[in-house]
């Protein structure tokens, strides 16, 4: 879907009753494939469109998303967000964001999106390529399969202040599972990247090579008793230990009372010595993105 056909649905809502509204299009195409034992297991492809409305009638609001695009559809889409609206609590904190925090006029070239598209006998070939390196490491008995995979999508938003902007991206990735040990002890071990372009994504073999080490590296592994000690956490983990915190400080948290960092506004959460930036305009960024999901420029905190 185009820029006019997104404004004719912001239009169209406002003509339905709503104060203000935003549209949001997403269209998706992804192919991914694993092999285990050497041999084709699953060859999975996905296609989706999808449109999101989000419209405001004074303090309340309502938003719906559909697939059908079509004519009829998207009039149904309206109707419904509208008269959810109508019915919803009223929400002294809601709206549109304000227009001069949109991010009006070009956006950063972030260097997301990369034309090469993957086929099934490819990414076949590359997960092939992973398990049969890893099933070759010393220590490893069984294989838990390995996969390749590739996607592409676009990103379009109007809202009724003006604002129209899009951003697409590309995705490649590779990945294996293996066990190693013996009938006494096993241990799994995995390895897997993704990367926005294809040349920059590892060779499989190489990842591969490291599932392998990572669960010949954990047989034999033990606990042990309980101390203070310096911990330094694998680079992968950061993900895990730095989820709990943004779901703590997302605006709807804070606001419903549910954050465990709710009364901690103003306050130290972590020591000095740690420095957490976010980056929206890494180049090539998995979580890059030239404006958030309301249209507000975004920049590095």
């Amino acid at each position: 879907m185009d820029e006019n056909l997104l404004n004719d649905m912001v239009a169209a809502a406002r003509r339905a009753g709503a104060d203000a509204a935003e549209v949001a299009y997403a269209d998706r195409a992804a192919l991914s494939v694993s092999v285990r034992l050497g041999a084709l297991e699953e060859v999975e492809r996905e296609e989706s469109r999808d449109i999101g409305v989000r419209v405001f009638i004074g303090a309340r609001q309502a938003s719906v998303s559909g697939s059908d695009i079509s004519a009829e559809g998207r009039a149904k889409l309206i109707e419904r967000v509208v008269a959810m609206a109508r019915l919803a609590p009223e929400d002294p904190y809601c709206g549109l964001a304000p227009r001069e925090r949109l991010a009006m006029g070009g956006h950063a070239d972030l260097d997301l999106y990369d034309p090469t598209e993957m086929g099934a006998e490819a990414l076949e070939a590359r997960a092939l390529a992973a398990e049969e390196t890893v099933r070759a490491v010393e220590g490893v008995i069984n294989s838990e399969g390995a996969s390749a995979s590739w996607s592409s999508s676009v990103w379009r938003l109007v809202t009724s202040d003006g604002f129209f902007g899009d951003h697409r991206g590309a995705s490649f990735s590779v990945g294996a599972q293996v066990i190693a040990g013996d009938a006494s002890a096993m241990e799994l071990g995995y390895e897997g990247r993704t990367t926005r372009w294809n040349e920059d994504l590892p060779a499989p073999e190489s990842i591969g090579a490291e599932a392998g080490r990572r669960a010949v590296a954990a047989v034999g592994g033990r606990k042990i008793g309980s101390t203070t000690a310096p911990v330094i956490f694998e680079r992968r983990l950061a993900t895990s230990l730095l989820g709990p915190l943004i779901g703590a400080i997302s605006g709807p948290s804070v606001a419903r009372g549910v954050s465990f960092l709710k009364d901690r506004l103003g306050k130290p959460v972590f020591s000095s010595d740690i420095t957490i930036t976010d980056d929206p305009h890494r180049r090539r960024g998995l979580g890059s993105s030239p404006f958030d999901d309301e249209g507000v420029a975004n920049h590095p905190v």
